[in-house]
């Protein structure tokens, strides 16, 4: 087998070979596309946690660690130690516990919007008016987006990402479309800076944090600019990926839509346990910039490393029965939103998103259909999920 994170038969179902990886090439090297792969629970983990080894600094898709040159993005999940602990602390003031449970009447009023103009109809696309638009809207909220810009955010973000299959090379379209989105975003926060509001944006323009130096710092437009991008996309695409891998595994998993409908599991779980099953990110990149020993295998010096998170969280070695779909099963430790100093920093709003999302669809329809005839799947860097969701309700 070869594991090739773009060719379609990645992105229809990957965890055949992510079980020939985990136990055949658990340290695997592909040799014609370049880089080097880890699938087990354990080596994941492990290198989420070492930085020193596994950097960022070189960006995290397979495009940008092909260039073997540190990044100059400007980018939070491209910076490593000391200045990443600078630039997390600052944005970090915007995603508090308190202030994400604040979030939580803005996004169910928005969800409820959008599930309550299907109401009236007995088949729709459950991703495309649902779990694509919803998350789009509520980080642009956040963010400060006017409500006339909101669809362009996701729609450029769609461009960026998409990949063309066998290739992980961004796209000429998604290269405008990563500048349209900058130069967006970097316009967006001087408006904000000289008209202050209560968006995320012009929160972002007035924090400061002391360094160890004793000195206040402050983020730029342009570094607002970059992590708005970065927030903007990441927060539209792991939550609609998250809620269509959960329309989806309920429908073939009835046992469990029951449990969930019924209100005998926990739906905190359910979204741990999606999470775990389909995480919508399937892998992250870093750079290895010393030789390291695993079981199966090393990992030399200077080389793009794919941490496996879809193969990691299908580990037998961590958990019992992992192909099993079991919302009521026993949290382990979550990487589903990655791990690390780079763990996502909007994981709690992802997960108060995602556990709405489920509520207010249990409310609604109990029984339904997924026309799996009719699904349809992305093909993007990082993220992997469905662009399409036939649904029929009764």
């Amino acid at each position: 087998m070869e594991f090739d994170p773009f060719a379609p038969e990645f992105f229809d179902d990957p965890y055949e070979i992510y079980r020939w990886l985990r136990e055949e090439q658990p340290v695997y090297h592909n040799e014609r596309m370049g880089f080097w792969a880890l699938s087990r629970f354990d080596d994941v983990v492990a290198a989420h946690r070492d930085f020193e080894t596994f950097s960022s600094a070189f960006g995290v898709t397979l495009e940008q660690l092909g260039e073997h040159k540190r990044a100059n993005f400007g980018s939070i999940i491209t910076i490593d130690p000391p200045e990443h602990e600078r630039m997390r602390k600052l944005v970090s003031r915007a995603f508090t516990p308190r202030a994400v449970a604040a979030m939580e009447p803005m996004i169910r009023r928005i969800q409820c919007e959008f599930l309550d103009s299907l109401m009236d109809r007995e088949s729709f696309d459950i991703l495309g008016e649902f779990a694509a638009p919803f998350p789009c809207e509520v980080i642009s909220t956040i963010l400060g987006v006017p409500e006339a810009d909101r669809e362009g955010v996701r729609h450029r973000t769609d461009r960026l990402l998409h990949r063309d299959a066998g290739n992980p090379n961004t796209t000429p379209d998604g290269m405008q479309a990563g500048f349209e989105s900058g130069l967006y975003f970097y316009e967006l926060a001087r408006e904000k800076r000289a008209k202050p509001d209560d968006s995320m944006i012009s929160l972002l323009c007035t924090v400061e944090v002391e360094g160890d130096d004793g000195t206040t710092h402050r983020l730029n437009d342009e570094e607002i600019a970059s992590f708005s991008l970065l927030i903007g996309a990441a927060g539209s695409e792991t939550v609609t990926k998250l809620v269509g891998n959960a329309v989806v595994e309920f429908y073939r998993h009835p046992e469990q839509w029951r449990l969930a409908t019924s209100g005998e599991a926990d739906l905190s779980s359910a979204v741990e346990e999606v999470l775990r099953y389909l995480p919508p990110s399937q892998y992250q990149g870093r750079m290895s910039l010393a030789d390291t020993e695993f079981e199966g295998g090393k990992i030399p010096a200077g080389n793009p490393v794919l941490l496996i998170t879809g193969a990691a969280t299908r580990d037998p070695r961590a958990y019992s029965d992992p192909d099993r779909f079991d919302i009521t099963r026993k949290p382990l430790l979550g990487i589903g939103l990655g791990h690390g100093i780079h763990a996502c920093l909007g994981a709690a709003l992802a997960r108060i998103e995602s556990r709405i999302a489920i509520d207010e669809l249990s409310k609604r329809w109990p029984v339904y259909e997924v026309e799996e005839s009719g699904l349809e799947r992305v093909q993007m860097a990082n993220v992997a999920g469905y662009s399409k969701i036939p649904m029929k309700v009764r």
